[in-house]
């Protein structure tokens, strides 16, 4: 994979998928699935920069399993591989 960085307070992310059957044991086809709202992080930027200069690092490091807003982040597609660049507002959470 070609090495690819973030700038300041963006990450980028890799979709995790979700369980394709439901509790019941039904399979919900690729037609009907939504886009999974889970990511693993593969690359974060150097920080925030703030209004007097200084750089706030991002609270999320390489390798954290977030979740994230449906429809927020820019989709590029690195190598033929889909990813998504967020900025550190749109990840609602890290999942532990």
């Amino acid at each position: 994979m070609k090495k690819i960085r973030p700038l300041h307070d963006r990450v980028i992310v890799r979709r995790l998928e979700e369980e394709r059957k439901t509790a019941g044991g039904i399979v919900i086809p690729d037609t009907a699935k939504e886009k999974p709202v889970q990511g693993e992080v593969i690359a974060v930027g150097t920080g925030k920069i703030l209004e007097d200069g200084k750089v706030r690092p991002v609270d999320v490091k390489v390798g954290d399993k977030i979740l994230f807003g449906k429809y927020t982040g820019t989709e590029v597609k690195v190598d033929g591989e889909e990813m998504v660049i967020l900025r550190e507002d749109d990840v609602l959470a890290v999942i532990e």
